[in-house]
Order: C-alpha cells, then structure tokens, then sequence
C-alpha cells in the first residue's frame, strides 16, 4: 500500500470501530505526511500544550534530570516540544513502528518502545517516569481509560500524568461518554491518584475547537 498523504478518513471517526492493529498501520502508512498536515496545516497545539503542562507540574525540578514517558508519541511531535524546554530524559511508546521510525530521526528520545497501549503491562519498570505525557491519543479508536492504571503503574509516586485532548471527544466518543472521566474519579477515590487540574483551552487546531488538560498526580 502506498503512503496516504491526508488523514485516513475512518483514523478520527467516532462512528468506526478500529482494533489497535487496524489504527497502527493507519499509522504506518501516513507516518511520513503526519507532521505535515496535522503539526503544520492543521497547527495542532496539544503537542505544545501537554509539553507545557509537564514542565509546569514538575515546577523546579531539574528537567534534564527528569524521566519523562511520551505516550503515543508518534513522530515525536510532543517529544520535540519537551526537548525546547529542557527535558532530556525522554522515552517514547507507540503501536506503530512506523511512526517511531520517523521519531527516531529526531534523536530525542532514549528509548523506543513499540506496543500498544491499554490495560496490558509494559515493558517498562514500576515508578520509573517523574512524568507522563498523553499527547491528543485520546481520540477515536486510539487509548481508552483501561490504559489509566498501567501509565499509573509505570510512574513515580508523587509523579504526574498528563492528558491533552480535544475537549469534544469527552462527549462524542462512545469509548468516552460516562467512562473516560468516571474513570479518573474512580481512580481517585481508589487513592491511586489526585487530579490536580482540569484546563479548558482554545484552539486545538486551526478549526475552532476547544482543548482540555488533565494533570493528575500520582499518590
């Protein structure tokens, strides 16, 4: 199959039902045309905005020092604008291998793991990362909330976990409707983690969408 050059129509569709398998080599084929429509034409700012709240949450610490896990990375969008603001730790995880293949490119990241994401354990230690960043991977047929005690798992206590999204999907995505944010209460009363924010912004993308921002830290 040749590369497609503008986003696979069915890759967002909260109205299709996709296995991971399927979203990944969605992914495989587009990975070289991604940052060109989503980053450039379509001037996503979560990569941004995450990247952001990260090295909000972590206030003074020493960012070089930090080990920072960018979920869904991609072609390492998010990875980028971690590294502009001085994180230098970086591990990257993503289901297709040839998304990571264009992130590898951009020498930023120590470590490239290619896996899916969901309620199956990674290869990665327990309380390893000082931070997560989710980076617009909650989204149609992409992570559901059964990857929360995973990422939970793999960060520090007293470490944060942070989830940019656009705001819309909370309420139009069937993985999400009543689940994805009852997940995170649950998670909280369990005493797993605390949310410490949740941050409606404008302009996701060029369109006029709203984002929002989760940051929970983990107990």
């Amino acid at each position: 199959m040749s590369a497609e050059k503008k986003t696979p129509p069915e890759m967002f569709d909260p109205k299709c039902n996709m296995t991971p398998e399927m979203t990944a080599k969605l992914y495989d084929n587009w990975s070289g045309y991604y940052e060109e429509e989503i980053i450039t034409q379509r001037n996503c700012r979560a990569p941004r905005v995450c990247a952001g709240a990260v090295a909000k949450a972590l206030g003074g610490s020493d960012r070089g020092k930090a080990r920072v896990l960018d979920v869904g990375a991609g072609t390492g969008a998010c990875g980028e604008e971690l590294a502009k603001l001085g994180f230098t730790n970086i591990d990257a995880v993503d289901g297709s291998q040839g998304m990571l293949s264009q992130a590898e490119g951009k020498h930023i990241y120590n470590r490239l793991i290619c896996a899916f994401v969901g309620p199956n354990r990674l290869d990665i230690e327990a309380d390893t990362y000082d931070a997560i960043a989710c980076s617009a991977v909650f989204a149609p047929n992409h992570l559901k909330e059964d990857c929360l005690p995973e990422l939970i798992r793999v960060a520090k206590p007293g470490g944060y976990i942070i989830i940019t999204l656009r705001e819309e999907y909370l309420y139009i995505v069937e993985d999400y409707i009543d689940k994805l944010e009852p997940a995170m209460a649950r998670l909280q009363d369990e005493g797993l983690w605390e949310r410490v924010s949740r941050d409606v912004f404008k302009m996701y993308e060029v369109e006029d969408k709203d984002g929002i921002t989760f940051v929970f830290k983990v107990l």
